[in-house]
């Protein structure tokens, strides 16, 4: 694209300063003529760029001018600049900062690398929160994104399942998952904890600040911990006998990435092509709901109260349609 092209000669022109537009040619692969056209983009975006003739002249960018992009790629900044600031950085009072940060890398780009990251920004856009959930309201949020910037250790009263209990805890993170907010947090001789931060009920900063971790990286605890917790999430166990084009809807109703999560086990195909597969769900509602799914050639097995509400939502299935 010519707007990473033009990034790249902005870099080449601080690293050498001064260049014929041959040799810039010969660099960035392109004619001789593309150059000269590349450049007087440069010069009509405001880069101090001036000629110096004779044998040995060239381009030359002007002495104690640098660009606001150092050390960005062109990709990296167009990037940045389509990234919008969405709520959950406001939320973590960096809605302010990204702002800031789009205005800068802004200022330094050319008109050709802003048209083009206002292109990406008008052609996607990442909508975080699940289909039919509402937003979840996390008041404690602002105080327990302080402490995790300043390190402080918190007491909070958190609404359990039947009760409120109190903890003093290391809040060592915060994660977004599916439009609900988390904390991770580590308990003084009791390992690491998370908290669904709206369900936090008061916070107070303690006066004392904590050591992180060295070794903690929240990223890959939350992919180790969100491993173990969809094991444990997927209680119920269910057999079915698939006939062939419900085997071929499995992917379908769970999705490729999750297949090997749900599927324990599946039978070699009888005769007629059926096959027996043993499946773990997170629930019997839910279960009921994916089993349908996969259309009449879904036999429930076992356990047989899935059996029976599966055949109640075929029988009513058919009587509306009849």
């Amino acid at each position: 694209m010519r707007a990473e092209r033009l990034v790249a000669l902005l870099f080449t022109l601080h690293r050498r300063r001064s260049a014929t537009a041959a040799s810039l040619a010969a660099e960035l692969g392109v004619t001789e003529r593309t150059m000269r056209r590349d450049l007087a983009a440069l010069r009509e975006a405001g880069v101090p760029l001036w000629s110096e003739p004779g044998r040995h002249g060239g381009v030359r960018l002007m002495d104690g001018w640098r660009s606001r992009l150092d050390g960005l790629t062109s990709r990296e900044a167009v990037a940045l600049l389509a990234l919008d600031a969405p709520d959950a950085l406001a939320g973590l009072g960096l809605g302010t900062a990204v702002a800031a940060a789009h205005a800068k890398v802004s200022a330094g780009l050319p008109r050709e690398l802003r048209e083009q990251a206002e292109t990406v920004a008008a052609r996607f856009h990442l909508d975080a929160p699940a289909w039919f959930r509402p937003t979840d309201e996390a008041a404690a949020l602002p105080a327990v994104a302080r402490a995790v910037w300043a390190q402080r250790r918190l007491e909070i009263r958190y609404q359990r399942r039947d009760k409120v209990a109190s903890r003093v805890l290391e809040p060592l993170g915060l994660v977004l998952k599916a439009g609900v907010w988390y904390l991770v947090a580590r308990i003084p001789d009791a390992g690491l904890r998370t908290y669904r931060v709206s369900r936090i009920l008061a916070v107070e900063e303690l006066g004392s600040a904590f050591e992180r971790p060295a070794d903690f990286d929240l990223a890959r605890w939350w992919r180790l911990s969100s491993a173990e917790f969809e094991k444990v999430a997927l209680p119920l166990r269910v057999r079915v006998r698939l006939d062939p084009p419900a085997v071929a809807g499995l992917r379908r109703v769970f999705g490729a990435e999750h297949l090997a999560e749900v599927l324990v086990s599946l039978s070699p195909r009888d005769a007629e092509g059926r096959a027996d597969a043993e499946l773990t769900l997170e629930s019997h509602d839910i279960a009921v709901g994916q089993l349908v799914s996969l259309g009449p050639g879904a036999e429930v097995l076992h356990p047989p109260e899935v059996r029976a509400a599966v055949a109640a939502v075929g029988a009513a299935i058919a009587a509306r349609n009849s």
